[in-house]
């Protein structure tokens, strides 16, 4: 799963009116919602090189440009052998490339309300207050849903769940073949996952231009993951040393000097994008040294639930949340159950969370974005 975040030339007044518009025709660019098809369909050897190649495919392809690839975090790969995903994941992606998803995932038009770094909004395209951004936030569907699904049955053949308060909470040793196997494929929906935000980002900018009469000036602030394991250097009791760094409910965020970090940024640090809830604020942050002293690297990757999504359902009516979200002077297209599930009030103060990191220092406030149109699965 991940978020990728677009710079617009355009300003919040430039668009307000058609916004509608905007979200009729997206919807019928990106399919949303559980179990929804894509309009490109692949056939199982072309989403092979899907999962081995990630977001380089879709550029090949003629989906958004190499200056994609150099703002997305590994450079939209990860090193992955697809042999470790099961024939059952492969069937459910073939017919879900390119398409959103349902749960918090999300397309949004947003304007940038509060600017708290100039120089450093500056450098990732962020240049003025008004100015309106497009966040992509969904992951590998179905497929990376299977894959989960595959390796919990596996470790627990293996290892059982004696003891454990959740089944979903069973593990293998990384150096193991299982944990080793776990792990490639699990790279291999990552890249699915990159994948799928380059076609939306592109589609998106077709949609602009249809819409708004340009698509200039929609570059790529930065394509950041999270919910994920990677293998990275980091100082342990004082010596650098490569281990697995496990994100859940968490985000890259390196600081100045990382090789890992894009030239453009690496003076600078990571762009760190962290989505909000539906209706409420999103963040621009920046990446830290001292994330990589006292957290490896990471912080927060956006608000916690504080409410079960079947707790929402029996609690929240979804046209209630779309009028609530109107009267903010918010557009919103999103299936009734969609909408409850993901109601504000069922997640963490997101401003906090972001004031939090911004104090200790894992993650430098940059700017705030509000949301103008949401699209939901």
């Amino acid at each position: 799963c991940g978020v990728r975040l677009l710079r617009t030339d355009l300003k919040a007044e430039d668009i307000l009116s058609k916004r509608k518009q905007f979200l009729e025709e997206i919807y019928k660019e990106v399919p949303a919602g559980v179990g929804k098809g894509g309009i490109t369909r692949v056939t199982k050897d072309v989403l092979m090189e899907v999962l081995s190649k990630g977001a380089k495919w879709a550029v090949e392809q003629g989906y958004g440009t190499a200056d994609d690839l150099q703002k997305t975090e590994e450079y939209g790969n990860m090193k992955a052998d697809i042999n470790a995903v099961s024939e059952r994941a492969l069937q459910r992606g073939i017919p879900q490339l390119g398409t959103l998803g349902a749960g918090n995932h999300f397309l949004e038009l947003q304007k940038v309300d509060q600017i708290f770094d100039k120089e450093t909004a500056k450098s990732f395209g962020v240049d003025n207050e008004g100015q309106v951004m497009v966040m992509i936030h969904c992951g590998s569907r179905g497929l990376g849903h299977q894959v989960a699904s595959d390796y919990i049955k596996k470790m627990e053949d293996k290892y059982g769940i004696e003891g454990l308060p959740d089944r979903e909470l069973i593990n293998a040793p990384i150096n193991s073949e299982l944990g080793q196997e776990y792990y490639n494929a699990m790279c291999a929906a990552v890249n699915f996952a990159f994948v799928n935000r380059q076609m939306i980002a592109h589609w998106t900018r077709d949609v602009f231009k249809k819409v708004f009469g340009s698509s200039e000036g929609m570059g790529q602030v930065y394509d950041v993951c999270h919910n994920l394991a990677k293998f990275e250097k980091h100082v342990v009791d004082g010596e650098e040393k490569e281990v697995c760094v496990h994100r859940k409910g968490a985000t890259r965020s390196f600081g100045p000097g990382r090789a890992e970090v894009p030239e453009v940024y690496r003076d600078i640090g990571q762009p760190v994008i962290i989505p909000g809830s539906m209706g409420t604020a999103s963040y621009v942050l920046v990446g830290t040294k001292k994330a990589e002293e006292i957290s490896f690297g990471s912080t927060a990757h956006g608000a916690g639930r504080v409410g079960s999504r079947s707790h929402a359902l029996r609690t929240i009516r979804g046209e209630q949340v779309a009028r609530d979200l109107a009267s903010k002077g918010i557009e919103v297209k999103g299936p009734w159950k969609g909408l409850a599930e993901e109601a504000p009030q069922m997640y963490k103060d997101i401003d906090e969370v972001v004031r939090t990191s911004h104090k200790l220092g894992i993650g430098n406030l940059v700017a705030r974005l509000v949301p103008l149109a949401v699209m939901k699965g």
